[in-house]
């Protein structure tokens, strides 16, 4: 219907310019400007649009009579009940019932396909998310961003863009170090040997696993290796096992990727030679000293002599950010930027990175680097997902043994479900700090918003074994008696669902989903206990209310796939 409205508008404003009201200059930009708009207060209309607001001035008209003579320019359109002004030059469009009504057969043509479309064309779209430090197992925070990246993996397919999903595994730098040396620690005693844990080290108990299974392959051999220097291959044992962890937590969850990228591998690769050999030729390295950091931003890359810089501040960011240490390594920033390079040449036309908030210092830098390496600016977009607070009964928890320091995502998803983590995450935007209480998480209650989801579902599920077993059918239904204003908005509500998908895959905001199913599923609810759907003395009307259902149902499994939670029949 939106594009119908469009449509309309945009042969109104023509037939305007053709009689002279509109200059014949602005053909080319009659459809560009102006927008169209859902009003929140449905007894404004289905839809409004501001264009005689946008072209009141050039039509040396007021917006209100431009609106009134765009709406008897319209062109008739038998799905529009009627059309009026309102406010400062708004013209509100109210649906007929037979258009709202008619969506019952496009649902059911379209099926599983109902709410995609194919406005990404095909483009070629990268999303980097997790990536988390191959460390220990995955926390709820990790949880957090992972659920996001793969529902707007899922929210871009289904607007046509070919998407792929990468992991950039952090297999390299100091924290490998760290992680080598408290697999020694623990392995030195379980030998009996008394260790003392620096505060670096990681106490988890999930490192007391890992220098289990060593000393049971290995015995005694590795009692003289040094805990500042670890050996590689315990390193590698190390990092090896916790991917095995993240990996598991992963398939738990239901994210699967496409491809897995070795930051080791980046600098075996020589992709950071390549990186500053591009800067270099384009003049934009050079030695110098850097002042002495004011807050903690650049901490780790700061040394208090000359260093090699790339000129970061042409490209808007605050300060030249270093590529090299006194020692010779890359800083992690030059390892950063070679990979961003290396995915704009393996030629997508998007790159989306979703990372934790408090790498919000980070956007500018890494998005000069690439605009510094290949011209494209505000590239790779990046959404920063705020912290998960977990509670039960609305007191906090605390940190678990397994991990150490943090509550892992497996004890969650192991406590509440998968259906719950996932729609949890989801709840709020990512902007916003998540309160997540594990008692609520898995109540059959109203107040748990994945049970009032589900229930809604099922709740027609059952509905429709009933009509079964009553021989009752939708197909070729009456849907012209769905007159009722519950069914009314039941219907408004079906036909937003595409505008709905779309809207989120390119505002990248995956919570508009829950916030949908939840609004569906407070209509579903408030129909079912105002309405007999299956009513013998109304075989008729039963078969009209059956189709509604039916399509309500179709859209509640369709945007419960998209969230990767799943659509029970029976609760």
């Amino acid at each position: 219907m939106r594009h119908i409205i469009f449509d309309l508008i945009t042969t109104a404003l023509q037939h305007l310019q053709a009689q002279g009201v509109l200059p014949p200059d602005s053909s080319s930009g009659l459809s560009s400007g102006w927008r169209i708009e859902r009003p929140r207060d449905k007894t404004h209309g289905d839809f409004a649009t501001n264009a005689a607001m946008v072209w009141a001035k050039t039509a040396r008209l007021s917006p209100r009579d431009l609106a009134q003579r765009l709406i008897e320019a319209l062109p008739s359109q038998q799905q529009i009940e009627r059309c009026e002004v309102a406010g400062p030059g708004f013209i509100n469009f109210h649906l007929s019932h037979q258009a709202l009504q008619s969506l019952i057969g496009t649902i059911q043509q379209q099926g599983d396909r109902y709410g995609c479309s194919t406005i990404g064309q095909g483009e070629r779209v990268q999303v980097e998310f997790v990536s988390a430090n191959p460390t220990g197992p995955m926390h709820v925070g990790h949880g957090r961003g992972a659920v996001v990246g793969d529902v707007l993996c899922r929210l871009l397919t289904a607007v046509g863009y070919q998407v792929e999903r990468e992991y950039y595994i952090n297999d390299a730098g100091g924290q490998m170090l760290v992680l080598g040396r408290s697999l020694l620690l623990r392995y030195f005693e379980l030998s009996g040997r008394e260790v003392v844990w620096p505060e670096a080290c990681y106490p988890g108990d999930y490192v007391r696993d890992m220098a289990e299974a060593l000393h049971q392959r290995d015995g005694d051999r590795w009692l003289t290796a040094s805990i500042d220097h670890p050996p590689q291959e315990i390193i590698d044992l190390a990092i090896d096992w916790v991917m095995v962890l993240i990996r598991a937590d992963l398939e738990q969850i239901g994210i699967h990727f496409d491809h897995w990228f070795s930051e080791r591998q980046l600098h075996q690769s020589g992709a950071i030679d390549h990186a500053l050999a591009i800067l270099q030729q384009k003049g934009l390295i050079y030695t110098g000293l850097l002042e002495a950091p004011k807050g903690r931003e650049m901490t780790d890359d700061w040394e208090p002599q000359p260093q090699m810089l790339f000129r970061a501040q042409q490209f808007g960011d605050v300060v030249d950010r270093p590529l090299k240490k006194s020692d010779g390594s890359y800083t992690y920033f030059a390892a950063d930027m070679a990979y961003h390079l290396h995915k704009a040449e393996r030629g997508f036309d998007q790159l989306i990175n979703i990372w934790g908030a408090d790498h919000g210092g980070y956007v500018k830098r890494i998005q000069s680097a690439l605009e510094a390496l290949t011209g494209r600016r505000e590239q790779p977009q990046v959404l920063l997902v705020q912290m998960v607070n977990l509670t039960r009964a609305g007191q906090p928890v605390r940190m678990s043994k397994r991990a150490g320091t943090f509550v892992t995502l497996r004890e969650v998803m192991d406590e509440t479900g998968v259906d719950a983590v996932r729609f949890w995450f989801l709840t709020r935007s990512i902007g916003a700090q998540l309160d997540f209480d594990l008692q609520l998480a898995v109540s059959n209650s109203n107040d748990n918003p994945v049970f009032y989801v589900q229930y809604a579902h099922a709740r027609i599920c059952s509905i429709l074994r009933q009509a079964v077993e009553q021989g009752i059918g939708a197909a070729e239904a009456p849907v012209a008696l769905l007159t009722s204003p519950a069914e009314l908005d039941l219907l408004r509500l079906l036909g937003s669902y595409p505008e709905l998908v779309e809207g989120a895959a390119l505002a990248r905001e995956t919570h508009r989903l829950s916030f949908y199913l939840l609004e569906l599923a407070a209509a579903f609810h408030t129909y079912y206990n105002e309405h007999r759907v299956l009513d013998a003395a109304q075989p008729d009307l039963s078969r009209a209310r059956l189709a509604l259902v039916t399509a309500v149902r179709q859209v509640l499994c369709h945007a419960l796939q998209l969230m990767g939670v799943s659509a029970p029949e029976r609760m």
